[in-house]
Parts: C-alpha cells; structure tokens; sequence
C-alpha cells in the first residue's frame, strides 16, 4: 500500500512546486512541511483537506485507499 508520505511528495512534484511553497500554501514552515513528507511529524486533518482541495484530489487518494485521483 502507497504511504501518504509518498503521494504528499509526489502530488508536490507533480504540480512544480518546491516545499516552501507547499508550506506557504499551508502556514507552517518549510522544515515542518519536509518532515510531514518524511513522516516524522503527522499532517493535520485541516492540512490535508487543504492539499486535496488544492490538488483537486481526494483525501483517499492522498491516505493511498485509491488510486483514483
């Protein structure tokens, strides 16, 4: 099963964009947003929702349970 971690990083590169911009998009720093797709820190919920409104994607995409974007 694809980790979240993975699909964080992938959808990131994917869409051109660098961490800190992910982490301004966010409000947190780029070392917090680096170590959410490390998995060392737990994303929130409300972060998350974030993600998938602005990669119009679905949050079971992103927690890896689908693969349809």
């Amino acid at each position: 099963m694809v980790q979240y971690t993975d699909r964080l990083k992938y959808l990131r590169i994917s869409n051109n964009l660098s961490q800190k911009d992910v982490a301004n998009l966010l409000g947190c720093s780029q070392v917090a947003y680096g170590m959410y797709e490390l998995g060392k820190r737990r994303i929130s919920l409300e972060k998350l929702i974030i993600l998938a409104k602005y990669y119009n994607t679905t949050l079971d995409y992103i927690a890896g349970l689908s693969d349809k974007k």
